[in-house]
């Protein structure tokens, strides 16, 4: 999946395959996360945050989308 950069000092690049509905989140650590089921508005809204940190934490960590850690 191709990530595209963020402007975030927790978030490093996002990815989203839309007919899969699956994002990749790739954190300034290195950690790189896959999201289950996530719609296309949110990874939209997330790539529009003012914060990409805060809006992933309300938006997708707490709405409770399946996970699992890539890297």
């Amino acid at each position: 999946m191709t990530r595209i950069p963020m402007d975030s000092s927790s978030i490093a690049s996002v990815g989203y395959e839309p007919e899969k509905r699956l994002l990749e989140v790739e954190f300034v650590t290195g950690r790189l996360y896959e999201y289950a089921q996530v719609p296309e508005p949110i990874f939209r809204g997330l790539q529009e945050a003012e914060s990409a940190g805060r809006f992933f934490s309300t938006h997708i960590r707490s709405a409770g989308f399946p996970y699992r850690k890539l890297a």
